[in-house]
């Protein structure tokens, strides 16, 4: 099992491309991504990204990409100094699921003068609380283009990328969106091979074989009444050695990390499905609807009726992805 990608699928991961931008002096680009994750990937020239929570401008050059982890509004400019004014990204644009419309008057690909140009995404994980890992993603993260082996994943992508929306040949709209996820998943990967060495998160996990398996054998199957004994018993460790393996690796008790990976499935089956709150119950492990509950209350803060009305009102929002 990919565990990263069933993280996101539970998370209920929603994408939208936002735009193709080629900047110009006059004014920043202003991101109302307050909900979401963001993407920017630089493919020409240079630009800053200014937000409230950076300490100065961060300053990204031709192959470098930031990815935004804590939702933000944001600004996108040539200069760093702002200028005074500012254009809002359209929300239509976060809801559409193609180029924008002047994204086919950009220069192509084999032009040495093109402007600075800038290609963004939003990645949207609507409900908290979120999956640890996500949690504990730093609130920027750049990837620098230079710092990577030139046949390296991220490089690879942006050149794919360039050339896909400079030249906009048949089915450009399709893979750039495929282009732009497997952005998304490398950068994801950077984070998690840059953790500090020896501190519990994930790549340390991962890294370790029967904690790796533990959670594969979590997340493959929510609704088995794990033990201590038999998650043991299925990687070859003892209940102590496996307790002690498993926070040594994650920072946390496998039994806790289990609770909070059957919540999150809890949260995305009462948002997308009609079970009732006893299947729901059951589809994460619990034998009744009265004590999931209180777990679920205890976790989210909302009952599980509170929280699916409160997910059914929220899709009425603007800023709400609807589709993945």
């Amino acid at each position: 099992m990919d565990i990263l990608s069933d993280i996101l699928h539970v998370a209920g991961l929603r994408r939208r491309l936002l735009d193709l931008h080629a900047l110009t002096p006059e004014a920043a680009l202003r991101f109302p991504c307050e909900r979401s994750f963001g993407l920017h990937a630089v493919t020409r020239g240079r630009a800053f990204v200014h937000a409230p929570n950076l300490d100065e401008p961060l300053e990204l050059q031709a192959g470098d990409l930031v990815l935004m982890a804590r939702g933000c509004v944001h600004l996108l400019s040539l200069d760093r100094e702002p200028p005074a004014r500012s254009t809002t990204v359209p929300i239509a644009r976060f809801v559409g699921g193609g180029l924008a419309d002047g994204a086919q008057d950009l220069a192509p690909a084999s032009d040495p003068a093109a402007p600075t140009q800038v290609i963004s995404a939003a990645y949207q994980l609507w409900h908290a609380p979120l999956h640890p890992f996500l949690r504990s993603l730093p609130p920027w993260f750049v990837v620098r283009g230079h710092s990577l082996p030139q046949l390296s994943a991220v490089p690879l992508t942006l050149g794919l990328l360039d050339r896909e929306l400079g030249d906009q040949a048949l089915g450009a709209s399709s893979a750039t969106h495929g282009l732009l996820d497997a952005l998304f998943a490398f950068a994801l990967r950077e984070i998690a091979a840059r953790e500090n060495p020896g501190a519990p998160g994930w790549q340390q996990a991962i890294a370790d074989r029967p904690i790796r398996q533990v959670l594969t054998l979590m997340h493959g199957n929510l609704g088995h009444g794990w033990t201590l004994d038999e998650l043991g018993r299925q990687v070859g460790l003892s209940r102590s050695a496996l307790a002690e393996r498993f926070r040594s690796a994650m920072g946390d008790t496998p039994l806790n990390h289990l609770r909070t990976l059957r919540m999150q499935k809890a949260m995305q089956l009462l948002a997308e499905t009609r079970q009732t709150l006893e299947q729901v119950a059951q589809a994460v492990g619990y034998q009744d609807a009265f004590g999931f509950s209180k777990v679920f209350k205890r976790t989210t803060g909302q009952s599980p009726r509170q929280f699916r009305e409160q997910d059914a009102a929220d899709r009425q929002t603007p800023y709400r992805f609807q589709e993945a």
